[in-house]
């Protein structure tokens, strides 16, 4: 058996001299880089690996291929400097990604044939990756499939979240019940990560703000925090299918400011050394706590804040680099308020401009209202997301003094248009004023940005009807629809490869990129050939 692995080698290093072991795509090169990667980075052999030895063997060799195309595409992106679409979005749904990468790349087959050679079934492997516990349903998924279009369309866009440790969770059915138990979906590690600790940024929470005179006269805000710990960036490449683009998913890990407390634990106060790093990391353990108790509903707020600044951070520290004076920030990113999770960032963007890096309010608010951009998931009045005033001044108590100015201002503009209204203008205001009193995040929202949309067409129109009518009265012009898509590459392609090749016998090539093609199917629809072929394609996906 030795011998005969050591001349399969032997052969498929000659074969594959030619290409890079890193880069190549041939079936030669796949092999010999499964066998390099089981060996050198999981420290196994072929006939002793597990199949998550084989499995992260496999996905590190199609990695080096996506980071190879990806550090091509941050060179191209740096020599252009592209106006960036950044999407703010508490969830992602992408599913997992050594199929899809596969598939994007064009090397499925081949990679299949590689495996075969040593008697490993691709299938298998496919199906061994764990779910990535990022998102829940809908809103992530869409957050993934338009990162996924954005890539395949060669746009230049990043997308920033949360790099939750635990999913909602994994289900269970036993005696015909559910039964929910931990999704610990990084048990094994994640393949397709690339940890950042150099780019981190500090989140403030609590505490108070001091206003003062600065030595040019002009009134000023500082915020003293009651307690700082840090967002820490890991990175997983987003592939365009069939072309060179890959496009980044920054993802915000939380972690202590400083730490292990070794003062505490030499004064024998063990569990006190480790107590602000634990404290500080349960901000992205868990994606979306329960929020019914008032716990669940600061840990949320939080985790909201959290992703938003790290990100809006990552994005100034970006633009420096370009040299574009700070007034045209938006000229260089377009932020997408994915429903109303990240609407913090209006409030945010505005502390970090005024208060960081000393714009007057009026460019800092210019800036903002052309940066942003919000999409709305929802007609239910009680479910448009909403915070109570005495929570929102213990957690973040700048930007409450942020959000009551833009409502000012805002209202001041409402009250000139419609003079004597003041039940519009009740309607309308950021803060609702029912006891306890409430910051409405969707107002902020709709204030903050330059455009609203809805998620289909009789959705948007009915935002304009219903829940966001005084906004669509005073600005119709921001109101616009968008409907949510749906990647036919991972819901057909490779969730029913017999339907993709009958697709495309039928119709060419082509319809996995533009989906109107497949109205070409209706010429067959009386075919009883054609029939017959669809009936199959759909059993042996059912027997699968």
């Amino acid at each position: 058996g030795k011998a005969a692995m050591a001349q399969q080698r032997r052969k498929t290093t000659q074969a594959a001299r030619r290409e890079s072991i890193r880069t190549g795509l041939s079936e030669e090169s796949i092999r010999l880089a499964f066998l390099d990667n089981l060996f050198y980075v999981q420290g196994r052999f072929l006939e002793v690996a597990s199949i998550d030895d084989q499995y992260k063997a496999l996905a590190y060799t199609i990695r080096d291929r996506v980071l190879h195309r990806w550090v091509s595409t941050v060179q191209t992106y740096q020599r252009i400097n592209p106006r960036t679409v950044c999407y703010l979005s508490a969830e992602y749904l992408p599913g997992p990604f050594l199929g899809s990468n596969l598939l994007s790349l064009g090397i499925e087959e081949n990679t299949r044939k590689a495996l075969a050679g040593l008697d490993l079934d691709l299938d298998t492997l496919i199906a061994h990756e764990e779910e990535p516990g990022l998102g829940n349903g809908g809103l992530g998924r869409l957050a993934a499939c338009f990162m996924d279009s954005l890539a395949s369309l060669q746009i230049a866009a990043v997308g920033y979240g949360i790099r939750y440790e635990f999913g909602i969770f994994t289900q269970l059915i036993r005696d015909g019940g559910q039964v929910e138990i931990t999704d610990n979906w990084l048990r094994f590690g994640n393949p397709w990560e690339v940890q950042r600790p150099q780019i981190a940024y500090d989140v403030k929470l609590g505490g108070y703000t001091e206003h003062y005179t600065d030595d040019l006269g002009i009134f000023r805000v500082r915020w003293a925090p009651h307690d700082v710990f840090r967002g820490v960036a890991i990175d997983t490449p987003i592939v365009g299918h069939g072309v060179s683009t890959v496009n980044l998913l920054r993802l915000w890990s939380a972690k202590a400011a400083e730490g292990f407390d070794f003062h505490a634990f030499n004064r024998g106060d063990y569990y006190g050394a480790v107590l602000r790093e634990t404290r500080s990391e349960t901000i992205s353990k868990v994606l979306y706590p329960n929020d019914e108790q008032d716990g669940g509903k600061r840990l949320r707020l939080l985790q909201q804040h959290f992703f938003v600044t790290c990100s809006l951070q990552d994005m100034l520290r970006i633009h420096r680099s370009t040299g574009l004076p700070l007034a045209r920030f938006h000229e260089k990113f377009c932020v997408q308020l994915n429903d109303t999770h990240p609407a913090i960032a209006v409030a945010e963007l505005m502390r970090l401009l005024v208060d960081e890096c000393r714009l007057d309010w009026d460019t800092a608010w210019h800036v903002t209202r052309h940066t942003f951009a919000y999409t709305n998931h929802t007609l239910l009045p009680e479910a448009l997301e909403k915070w109570p005033v005495p929570l929102f001044q213990s957690l973040l108590p700048r930007h409450l003094e942020i959000i009551y100015e833009i409502n000012a201002r805002f209202l001041d503009e409402v009250r000139g248009r419609y003079p004597r209204d003041e039940e519009r203008v009740r309607r309308i205001s950021i803060i609702d004023e029912a006891p306890p009193r409430f910051v409405r995040m969707a107002h902020l929202a709709c204030v903050g940005s330059f455009a609203c949309n809805g998620v289909a067409q009789l959705h948007s129109r009915l935002l304009a009807q219903t829940v966001l009518r005084d906004f669509h009265d005073l600005w119709p012009e921001k109101f616009q629809n968008k409907t949510n898509g749906v990647t036919p590459r991972r819901f057909v392609m490779l969730s029913n490869p017999g339907l993709a090749a009958l697709l495309t016998k039928t119709l060419g090539g082509g319809w996995e990129r533009d989906p109107a093609r497949l109205r070409g199917l209706e010429r067959h629809a009386d075919d009883a050939s054609f029939q017959e072929q669809w009936r199959r394609v759909k059993l042996e996906r059912k027997v699968a």
